[in-house]
């Protein structure tokens, strides 16, 4: 299941030639990953927390191709590309709307982290399993 954020591209998201600042990707990849997990999932990540659960990133590849620019309007596509037993690996394509030409793909890496022992869970809680593979069965 794939989830669709749109975004315009703002001044305050550029560099002084206009081009879109390397950071502001970022910011993008994790406001696509929080609707994803919110809108297909169905996990409310401020709950999570308060019941002792984060998902930090631990890893994040990025392959810029080619520079979105002032005003564009950009899809970002977000997946779960793979659910391992202790990690959920998410994949991100943000393309331009209009012409369709690939901005980024990011594969992004979070872990289950305990918020009162600080450690990573060994397992994904339920509260990710249940909820993806009711996902992936329907």
């Amino acid at each position: 299941m794939k989830h669709d954020n749109e975004i315009r591209v703002y001044y305050a998201d550029t560099d002084a030639y206009g081009v879109v600042w390397h950071g502001a990707y970022l910011r993008w990849l994790e406001a696509g990953r929080i609707e994803f997990t919110d809108k297909v999932l169905g996990l409310d990540l401020k709950q999570m927390q308060e019941e002792g659960c984060v998902l930090p990133v631990v890893e994040l590849n990025v392959k810029y191709k080619v520079s979105a620019k002032l005003d564009d309007n950009l899809i970002l596509t977000t997946e779960i590309e793979e659910l391992r037993p202790s990690a959920i690996i998410f994949k991100q394509t943000l393309k331009n709307k209009d012409t369709g030409v690939v901005n980024i793909v990011a594969n992004v890496t979070c872990v289950a982290v305990n918020t009162t022992t600080n450690k990573m869970f060994r397992r994904l809680p339920e509260c990710i399993t249940i909820p993806y593979q009711k996902l992936i069965n329907s």
